[in-house]
């Protein structure tokens, strides 16, 4: 080895450089946003110091416990009826034939790909028609279509790696179908099913916009407050708000990909 040869330098590679960038411009809107929920200045663009009294402050908004309440009603009847509709869409595709089945597979994941803006579209000219009026339920069963597609897509998933024997198994065993679904296919589907519950229940808390296009007078959700409000200007308990809804959303969401990735570990064994 010549010793006068220099030792050579680090390469950064671009793929990483590039990476870092895109988790700044994703991130970095969030960190700004939790750093001014607590400034004490009721103006976003000027700190005057550190202070609770915004997340304080929301716990004593009328008009803000009403829209969480909205949205937690929604969001529970949403994740409890796409539950049920999901697995069972889920398992009668994955294990049954019919006529039209592919056809019915392809319309059944059409929520997936469709804007929200034809949803909530579709959805109103669809209520009108039927003359129903617009209230909590209407926002909750505009979510059930759109939850329904992502619970029996993660449930879906989980039955690609189950042996259907095991139920076959059971059937030879004297055990009825319903008996085979309820005592060997649903408790290895559990924990898809959970999964897939947290993401539509994080779905529907979240959403803005078929909730606006479907609710009443009076049924304002925790996003569209957010949204009414910022219409005045950005202000603190906002950016507080955002940050606990925000919150709420990543732990739930970080939840439901540990029990999926845990109940797929343990089918792979």
């Amino acid at each position: 080895m010549n010793i006068y040869q220099q030792p050579k330098k680090p390469r950064v590679s671009w793929q990483a450089v590039f990476s870092l960038m895109i988790f700044v411009f994703m991130y970095l809107p969030i960190v700004v946003l939790t750093f001014y929920s607590f400034n004490q200045s009721p103006y976003s663009a000027t700190w005057q110091g550190f202070t609770l009294d915004w997340y304080r402050k929301l716990f004593n908004d009328e008009r803000i416990l009403s829209a969480l309440n909205n949205s937690l009603i929604v969001a529970v009847c949403a994740v409890l009826v796409s539950s049920v509709l999901g697995t069972l869409m889920a398992v009668g595709l994955a294990r049954y034939q019919f006529p039209l089945k592919s056809l019915y597979r392809g319309m059944s994941y059409l929520p997936l790909m469709i804007p929200d803006i034809a949803i909530a579209v579709a959805t109103l000219v669809c209520l009108a028609a039927f003359a129903i009026p617009l209230s909590v339920w209407t926002i909750a069963a505009a979510h059930i279509v759109f939850c329904l597609s992502y619970v029996s897509l993660v449930v879906s998933s989980r039955l690609t790696n189950l042996d259907p024997h095991l139920e076959e198994a059971a059937l030879d065993l004297g055990a009825t179908p319903l008996q085979a679904f309820i005592q060997v296919l649903l408790p290895q589907l559990m924990p898809a099913i959970i999964s897939g519950c947290l993401l539509a229940f994080v779905l529907s808390l979240d959403d803005f916009l078929i909730a606006s296009f479907t609710a009443g007078s009076g049924s304002n959700t925790l996003p569209m407050e957010i949204f009414s409000r910022i219409r005045s200007g950005v202000k603190p308990d906002i950016n507080a708000l955002s940050v606990m809804l925000i919150s709420v959303s990543a732990i739930v969401a970080g939840i439901a990909e540990l029990i999926r990735v845990n109940g797929d570990n343990q089918s792979s064994r």
